[in-house]
């Protein structure tokens, strides 16, 4: 189309290479990509079953190896999902634990490890089950007349290796 011609059905044509077949290899010398179909002669690349493993750089040390590496990363590290008092405050519930918080969108994993902080302050007394208490907000639990209860973790149980 050229111009401000207007666009009906007479003038729609289909994109280039629309009706282009895909290459067919390996279908003998009529095809165009018989004998070696298509993977050069000789060498790891046209052999049967070649892979080559991910990140392979044709024998250049790769990417992943070049880049310098820094630091320690822990894997043991325990995530906590942190909630102030101000906000527990706020909800206006008698109990607190990880589900009610999860559902009320103050926690976005319902799973995970929950710790609470002293800040802010509570106007009445509320019971509160979590995983770590921080020393100000468990003081300022208790002195408002509330109770704040500490979830155990479960430990998994440690692999054991060697002859039984």
């Amino acid at each position: 189309m050229q111009g401000n011609e207007i666009m009906n059905l007479s003038s729609l044509r289909k994109p280039a290479k629309a009706n282009e077949k895909r290459k067919r290899v390996g279908r003998g010398m009529g095809s165009g990509m018989g004998k070696t179909s298509t993977r050069g002669h000789k060498g790891q690349r046209s052999r049967s079953g070649s892979r080559s493993m991910r990140g392979f750089e044709g024998g250049q040390m790769p990417l992943h190896r070049r880049l310098p590496k820094r630091g320690f990363v822990n894997i043991f590290k325990k995530e906590f999902q942190v909630v102030n008092l101000s906000r527990l405050a706020e909800l206006g519930v008698a109990e607190v634990n990880p589900t009610v918080l999860f559902e009320l969108g103050v926690i976005t994993k319902k799973t995970g490890l929950v710790k609470v902080l002293g800040v802010g302050e509570l106007s009445s007394a509320i019971t509160v089950h979590a995983h770590k208490f921080s020393e100000t907000a468990q003081q300022k639990i208790t002195a408002a007349g509330g109770t704040a209860t500490l979830i155990e973790v479960k430990q998994p149980a440690p692999i054991k290796r060697g002859k039984k």
